[in-house]
């Protein structure tokens, strides 16, 4: 019998996430996180299937260090990287650039490619290629499957992915609108096509990806038509952190009249901006937590980040033309009713609507929303990056997906 099981990683600039899954039913056979990678309180928290949750702190120096650390914790459960089970490692990564449009099985060339998108993914892609390289060196003879966060938008048209400026400039530093995000919005925009009894060739789906980072997308037929982020994660919706959509002049006045070098302006938009630069919180729950309480500040920050979200529904309303579902998902868009109900009122007249008792209502499963009979399905669809990963991954592998 072939080996059937997947080890998803997705290793960040700090943290390495972990998933083992069996493909012959999607079950997860243990999940963990390192965090803190290099700090002194790092730590690593294990959970088995039916089992309990193990925890070990202390100091781990590096993604090395943190991946042999999770072999040890899954070989303690019978579950080691040395097993025959083991079908592939399957590994996240941000950025694919407009050539990587399906998931592909790592060599050297791949590796170059990933390096060579660093400049237009400078927190990620290293991140990423650190836990590849390493992976590599655990198990040299395993297929190691990378699936890109930019895959899914490939499709988009030349029209969406174009930026309005010079195209031999934008050719010469590969500037484009790349979306990220991608593995969520093509699991949830399947996920509601299921919910509703159809084929996803047949749906089109607004997703909303609520989390810490944002994105909207518009997918007709299964396929990506437009996303709200770009040439970096930084683009579109307002973020925990991220400034999104805002006059590139910005940045010309910083640095002319503030003073800002392009450093201290990428940190700010990046990681002083949003939510946490608009009232000081980044978490949701806080944030509605003040509101509550009459805070202004929060109250506008809300304002703000629902305004923006309602202009993306109303355009990528308008980019598909017929919307037959739209799908929150992520950490926000699963569990803030508040954000969901903002975000959709005023768009009755567009079919669109939340019923308040269902919206209320808290849960694991991907469910409807909007009344009976709406002309517009509203869908809370919890997201699954992890299986989508191991998905394509088991597939390409297997002889039954692209290898790129």
């Amino acid at each position: 019998m072939s080996p059937t099981r997947v080890l998803v990683l997705n290793s960040g600039s700090s943290s390495v996430k972990y998933q083992l899954l069996d493909m012959r039913d999607s079950s997860r056979l243990a999940v963990g996180l390192v965090e803190r990678i290099g700090e002194q309180t790092s730590r690593l928290k294990h959970t088995p299937a039916g089992g309990e949750s193990r925890e070990r702190g202390g100091a781990i120096a590096d993604h090395d260090a943190a991946l042999k650390a999770v072999a040890e914790e899954l070989a303690k459960d019978g579950l080691g990287l040395d097993s025959p089970e083991l079908a592939a490692i399957g590994h996240r990564v941000v950025h694919g650039g407009k050539h990587f449009t399906e998931p592909t099985v790592i060599d050297d060339r791949v590796l170059a490619e990933i390096e060579r998108l660093i400049p237009v993914a400078p927190l990620h892609n290293p991140a990423n290629l650190t836990g590849i390289r390493t992976a590599q060196t655990l198990r040299p003879d395993l297929p190691q499957v990378a699936v890109f966060d930019t895959a899914f938008h490939t499709t988009m048209p030349e029209s969406a992915a174009r930026y309005a400026i010079d195209v031999e400039t934008a050719d010469a530093h590969r500037i484009r609108r790349y979306g990220f995000h991608g593995t969520s919005h093509a699991y949830v925009s399947r996920a509601t096509a299921d919910l509703l009894g159809k084929d996803p060739s047949e749906v089109n789906v607004i997703v909303l990806h609520l989390g810490n980072g944002a994105s909207a997308s518009a997918v007709r037929g299964g396929r990506c038509v437009d996303t709200s982020m770009g040439l970096t994660p930084l683009e579109g919706l307002v973020m925990g952190t991220r400034s999104g959509d805002m006059d590139p002049a910005v940045i010309f006045h910083l640095m002319r009249v503030g003073g800002m070098s392009a450093d201290e302006i990428d940190t700010l938009l990046n990681k002083k901006s949003g939510l946490i630069g608009l009232c000081g919180d980044n978490d949701m729950r806080e944030i509605r937590r003040r509101v509550d309480a009459g805070d202004a500040r929060a109250e506008l920050a809300f304002d703000i980040y629902i305004h923006r979200l309602k202009k993306y529904i109303g355009a990528y309303y308008a980019v598909l033309g017929r919307v037959d579902a739209i799908a929150f998902t992520a950490g926000v868009g699963e569990n803030a009713a508040p954000v969901r109900e903002a975000a959709l009122a005023g768009l009755e007249e567009l079919g669109i609507a939340v019923d308040g008792e269902r919206n209320a209502v808290r849960g694991d499963e991907a469910r409807l929303i909007s009344p009976d009979g709406a002309r517009v399905a509203v869908a809370v669809v919890p997201t699954d990056e992890e299986l989508e990963i191991a998905t394509q991954t088991y597939a390409l592998v297997n002889g039954s997906g692209n290898h790129t």
